[in-house]
């Protein structure tokens, strides 16, 4: 899954930013295995930093429950999604405010259907 997750970012940075994916910010939102948890045995989020990073993005991640990620050299950034040309949502917390993602980022790759009403009719938001 997480290569299918590559491409649809790919696609979404094509064909809604107008961008290639390398070169490009991207902030990975949520990294934990599943929703308000810390573990991240098995999370599929850590595949998909390697992919990105491999097709020449530059990656940074937000995740609360989640402070560092030693074997990929990152810590949590603060959530400031205007600074990414992509924020791809992969885990979705409950203390994340959605809405105003939709609103501040300029393109959102959706990965959980976090967004839910925003994420259907605003045309920056690509769903899985």
């Amino acid at each position: 899954m997480p290569y299918f997750c590559r491409s649809l970012i790919s696609q979404a940075m094509n064909h809604g930013a107008q961008r290639s994916l390398s070169g490009s910010k991207v902030l990975v939102l949520g990294v934990a295995y599943k929703a308000d948890v810390s573990d991240t045995r098995e999370s599929p989020a850590l595949k998909l930093i390697e992919l990105l990073r491999k097709g020449g993005a530059e990656v940074a991640y937000h995740d609360p429950h989640v402070p560092e990620l030693p074997k990929h050299g990152l810590s949590s950034q603060p959530l400031e999604p205007g600074a990414y040309d992509c924020v791809t949502i992969v885990t979705a917390h409950s203390s994340v405010d959605y809405d105003g993602l939709v609103e501040d980022a300029k393109l959102v790759v959706d990965l959980r259907n976090a967004t839910g009403r925003n994420g259907r009719v605003d045309e920056k938001v690509w769903k899985l």
